[in-house]
This record gives structure tokens, C-alpha cells and sequence, in this order.
């Protein structure tokens, strides 16, 4: 099993030309600011998944043969690296196709009864709304929306009014992936715990850009996607808590989850094979165990650190410009990861992102699934772009250059 902490790439400082030339995808020189959205991918996790359709492409669980004895192998091993990535044990990680499904996947599992309460925010990405407004409207569970400020941030003292002996449930983004601010989800954690109430993580833009402790955060599940953190699209991982996990009568279940089947009834494998129904996802799993891995070489403390500057680098330059407005700026001391909302006065957002592409700059362009957010913030779209640890200062510059023509 691989353990990360090795600091391959940034033994004092970041090398930045030896990371992006990782990515086969940069070499034509567009700059890639899309990134809260979907991250790129490295040669090393290409090669990975590769090397599974090349050398040894079987199901998994299924077979005695070399072949499928070798993909069983590497598929628990990348369990065994995702979970240890957040410092988990590799029976509380379960592979799902990405974070919505997760989530989707927790709330049809638990059993909920009509007068249970789920508490919730205005900030969150509809994939952490959506499923919970469902169970409002089929079952008529209480939804209670915890209200952001001005600036989309969060305070911990409306939790502590919202969160009762009646609450189920706590759902909350760690990171805003529009603001990118990051919420208290230590301290929500708690007073769910301290009310007997279970607390969900949507991890998906804290996993891929901070170091992450799962026992330190107090929560019971967490979200989040291989494709933001450098690995391949169609696969994500649920952290689901081992105490937590008997709770759950999984919503999807089949082939690969069951111990024992009769035709009046059937008894399912342990967690988290049972929540893993049919064939699994296997070429993604081994990417995503790449990624993390590639990663964990860096240093999650380092990526941190270094966005951090990319962020205040972009927004001191950003602020200088007259008419363009940037959304979401909270309180000083607040942490927050690199993505950075804006408009320009007097341009619609999908004409002012055309622009930036007809320059060789993605960003995007909407309300970033996040609708309620955006009326928070008193607007219908933004731009929003968003860094990573390929991205450089003299980037950022061109994107500011583009704004000095327009």
C-alpha cells in the first residue's frame, strides 16, 4: 500500500515547470482557470489506468484467475489510499461515480421517519440541497436552511439555534465552490454530535486543495470527487463512519453486494462492499489512487500555501480595475481556497468568459449550481475563476492584460 508524505516534487519550494509538464493537456499554452469545476490530469494517472486495460483488464471479486486476482488486489489497494489520504480506515470508503451520487446514496439509505428535521445552508452546491429538499417533498421531512450573510459566509451561532434533540441531520459544504471560503465544519460537527445528530460533509473543493484529518472534523460522512483532484471523471468516495455504517439499508443494491440470496430473502456482504453495487468502476478507482498519491508527494500544506498566494496575488490585481466587482469577500481571517467569483459592469458573464477563451483563458461562466447562493449575493451569474497547483502568477497576468483591452 502506498503511504504519502514524501515530498517528491517541493522539498523547499514549488517546481513548478516539473509539475506542469505532468500535464500533456498544457503544452499548447492555453491557461486553465476552470479548475473548481474539473481538475486536469497527469501523465502518471494516465498511465495507471492504462496500465489496467494493458496488463491485467478484469472484474474484480469475481474471479480466481491471475487476471482478476490482480485487479481485485489493486482495486482494494486503492481504496486503502483514498481512505488514507484522510486519514480513514479503508472499510469506512466507498466508491461511488462522483460526489452528487454520494450524497444522493446516503440520503436514500437512511431511514427517516416523517417529523425528522435536516438541517442545511444557503451556500450549498445543489447536489447537497437537492436530495434533501426530495425527502421534504416525499416524505415530509423538515428541512431548516441556515441563512449566510451578505458575502455567502456562514455563522456558527445559527447553528447552534438550528441544530436540536429533533434534528436528524446536518448537511454543509467545507468549501464554498463559489466564494471559496471555508466553512467551521469542526465546530458544526460538534454541536451536530452534541444533539445526537449525524453531520454531512460535502468535501468535494476541500479533499483535492487542503489536508484533510477525517477524525478531527466530527462529521459522520463525506463527499467528494476524483475529477477535482486530479484524477479521472466518473468516480468518487464516500466517507461513511464505521458506527454510522449499519445505519444505512443501501438504496442501490446487486451483484457484488450480497452474502447469501434465496428467493424470499438475501443477507448483504460488510460495508463497504455492500454499498457497491455491480461492477465497479475499476480503471477509475486505480486513477484516483494515482492522484492521491501524486498529491500526497506534493503536500496538501504545500498546495495550500501556494494557492493561497496565487489568490492574493489575483485579487490584489483584480481590485485595481475599475467596474469589476468580486463576490464573496468575508471578514479578514477567514480561510479560503483559490477561486475567485467576479463580473465586470456592464458585461453579461458567458460574453465576458467568451472573451477570456477567445484568448486562450477557460474560466466559467452561471450560477455554478449554486442558485440560492447566488441571490444571496444579490446577482443571477458570475465569472469564477479558480487555481491549482499548475497555475502561475504570470498566468494570472494574462488574464488581467485581457481585462486592460477589453
Amino acid at each position: 500500500m502506498y503511504v504519502h508524505g514524501k515530498d517528491k516534487y517541493w522539498p523547499d519550494k514549488m517546481n513548478i515547470n516539473q509539475i506542469r509538464g505532468d500535464f500533456p493537456i498544457l503544452r499548447d499554452g492555453r491557461i486553465y482557470f476552470d479548475n473548481a469545476a474539473t481538475t486536469l490530469t497527469p501523465r502518471q494517472v494516465l498511465d495507471a489506468m492504462n496500465e489496467y486495460y494493458e496488463e491485467f483488464n478484469a472484474n474484480v471479486h469475481r474471479g480466481l484467475h491471475k487476471f482478476s486476482i490482480i485487479a481485485s488486489e489493486r482495486y482494494e489497494e486503492s481504496r486503502k489510499n483514498v481512505a488514507n489520504f484522510i486519514n480513514a480506515d479503508s472499510d469506512e470508503i466507498a466508491f461511488f461515480s462522483n460526489t452528487s451520487k454520494a450524497i444522493n446514496f446516503i440520503a436514500l439509505s437512511l431511514d427517516w421517519k416523517k417529523g425528522d428535521k435536516i438541517v442545511t445552508t444557503e451556500i450549498e452546491h445543489h447536489s447537497n440541497l437537492l436530495p434533501w429538499l426530495r425527502l421534504k417533498r416525499k416524505f415530509g421531512i423538515n428541512v431548516e436552511i441556515v441563512k449566510a450573510d451578505e458575502n455567502g459566509c456562514l455563522n456558527i451561532e445559527d447553528f447552534e439555534n438550528a441544530i436540536d434533540k429533533k434534528t436528524r441531520l446536518v448537511a454543509l459544504t467545507h468549501i464554498s465552490n463559489v466564494t471559496g471560503t471555508v466553512s467551521q465544519v469542526r465546530d458544526v460537527g460538534k454541536i451536530s454530535g452534541d444533539n445526537n445528530a449525524l453531520c454531512l460533509v460535502d468535501g468535494a473543493q476541500s479533499v483535492p486543495h487542503i489536508k484533510i484529518n477525517i477524525k478531527e472534523l466530527n462529521c459522520d460522512f463525506m463527499a467528494f470527487s476524483a475529477h477535482k483532484m486530479l484524477g479521472p471523471t466518473g468516480i468518487g468516495a464516500a466517507y461513511i463512519k464505521k458506527d454510522i455504517s449499519e445505519e444505512l439499508d443501501p438504496a442501490c443494491v446487486g451483484g457484488g453486494t450480497v452474502d447469501y440470496v434465496s428467493l424470499d430473502d438475501y443477507t448483504l456482504l460488510e460495508p463497504p462492499q455492500r454499498f457497491e453495487a455491480g461492477t465497479p468502476p475499476i480503471a477509475e478507482a486505480i486513477g484516483f489512487s494515482r492522484a492521491v498519491r501524486y498529491l500526497g508527494d506534493i503536500g496538501m500544506e504545500k498546495i495550500e500555501k501556494y494557492e493561497k498566494e496565487l489568490t492574493k496575488y489575483a485579487i490584489n490585481l483584480l481590485e485595481d480595475i475599475d467596474g469589476l466587482d468580486i463576490y464573496g469577500t468575508c471578514k479578514p481571517g477567514v480561510r479560503r481556497i483559490g477561486i475567485i467569483p467576479f463580473n465586470i459592469r456592464g458585461i453579461n458573464a458567458d460574453d465576458l468568459a467568451s472573451i477570456l477563451d477567445s484568448h486562450g483563458i477557460a474560466v466559467r461562466s452561471g450560477h455554478h449550481c449554486a442558485i440560492p447562493l447566488m441571490e444571496v449575493l444579490g446577482i443571477k451569474e458570475t465569472v469564477r475563476a479558480s487555481f491549482y497547483l499548475y497555475n502561475t502568477k504570470e498566468e494570472i497576468e494574462q488574464m488581467i492584460s485581457v481585462f486592460g483591452k477589453i
